[in-house]
């Protein structure tokens, strides 16, 4: 048990444990690093050399900010996606370049940071997207400190709350109409809209399907790129590129319903190259897919949603008729169950009350 005013704690294998804050990590929560020894005196003196020793002034860094970002934005390409980079860039440019850009490392302040996340959201930016453009900025820092060996004064910036905006999906009713909706007068997009919201692939990754993707003898679908439009380096042009998917786990095999099956095959066309939405070598591209995907609610007059909610329906419904979650969490492209839980699964009070009434069924 520690003593009062000291984290230090008598461990069960008889050594003594301090524990020191090193820092944060990228969700804004605090870091914490240990030192042991066989006495409580030993492991004071041991936290109280660590205090010391990041009390001492260290050598200052005269880059300035945008030039740190230069050299860690380099190497930072050699490790993720293009997308990835873009969105460091726009990031930065847009936002972090006009209030520290010209700005040497080491006069940067934790209150001009407060300064800047206060403006920032009198601006009305959401909590969530300012938190992202300050990891970026704890990130540079980083690269700053371990290259240059300069003080890091944002380390303890604390990031501001990120609002928890779910999507709600339809219902199971408003899901039979808009299936409905898609059933009649079929055609290439209306065939994408059905893929997405009975195999939960996401908006990116259906404009990206080739039909030779598509397995018909072993009825499976194969996830293996997706598409995006993303800003060109250094102007403010866009392009459309296809890249890998999201992440590791979402390069998948899914099985396709037999119903869609049948669908898939009457539109199949000769060329298996040809992109699934436009049958040749045209790629239809997300931003489009949204404005078809409206025009067919307003036509099913349904509310007006955004496309990746055939996602989130697509989850809540198949753990509604059973699935375990390992499954469902693979057929999604998930690094982990937690997120198909907390971000996907939704609970409707249907739902809820029919678990509510197997406590009466069970008391009978």
């Amino acid at each position: 048990m520690g003593k009062k005013g000291l984290n230090i704690y008598h461990r069960k294998d008889g050594r003594w444990e301090g524990r020191y804050k090193d820092g944060f990590r990228t969700d804004g929560k605090p870091k914490y690093r240990s030192v042991y020894a066989k006495s409580y005196s030993e492991v004071k003196e041991m936290l109280i050399h660590i205090q010391n020793a990041e009390m001492k002034p260290k050598s200052t860094c005269f880059l300035t900010v945008q030039q740190i970002f230069t050299e860690w934005l380099s190497i930072r390409k050699l490790k993720v996606k293009e997308s990835t980079i873009a969105n460091y860039e726009f990031k930065f440019r847009k936002h972090l370049l006009s209030a520290f850009g010209n700005l040497k490392f080491s006069d940067i302040s934790a209150k001009m940071v407060y300064d800047f996340i206060h403006k920032k959201l009198h601006d009305g930016l959401s909590g969530k997207y300012i938190a992202d453009m300050m990891i970026l900025l704890k990130s540079i820092a980083k690269y700053a400190v371990r290259t240059y060996h300069c003080a890091n004064q944002i380390a303890d910036v604390e990031l501001p709350k990120s609002e928890n905006n779910e999507i709600k999906p339809y219902s199971r009713e408003q899901q039979a109409v808009l299936t409905q909706e898609l059933l009649k007068d079929t055609d290439l997009s209306k065939m994408g809209i059905l893929l997405c919201a009975y195999t939960g692939i996401r908006i990116g990754e259906l404009c990206a399907l080739q039909w030779k993707d598509i397995d018909f003898q072993n009825q499976t679908l194969e996830i293996s790129k997706t598409c995006q439009r993303i800003r060109n380096s250094g102007d403010t042009a866009t392009k459309l590129v296809i890249t890998a998917p999201k992440s590791r786990s979402s390069v998948r095999m899914i099985p396709i319903p037999s119903f869609l099956m049948k669908l898939l095959k009457s539109f199949a066309p000769s060329d298996s190259n040809a992109y699934l939405l436009s049958g040749c070598d045209r790629i239809i591209e997300p931003r489009t897919m949204q404005y078809r995907f409206q025009a067919v609610l307003r036509k099913a007059k349904l509310p007006s949603v955004n496309f990746h909610s055939l996602r989130h329906r697509f989850a809540t419904s198949c753990i509604e008729l059973g699935f375990d979650v390992k499954t469902l969490s693979e057929i999604l492209g998930h690094g982990s169950v937690q997120i198909t839980l907390n971000r996907y699964v939704h609970s409707s009070m249907n739902r809820k009350r029919e678990c509510m009434e197997r406590i009466c069924l069970n008391l009978d």
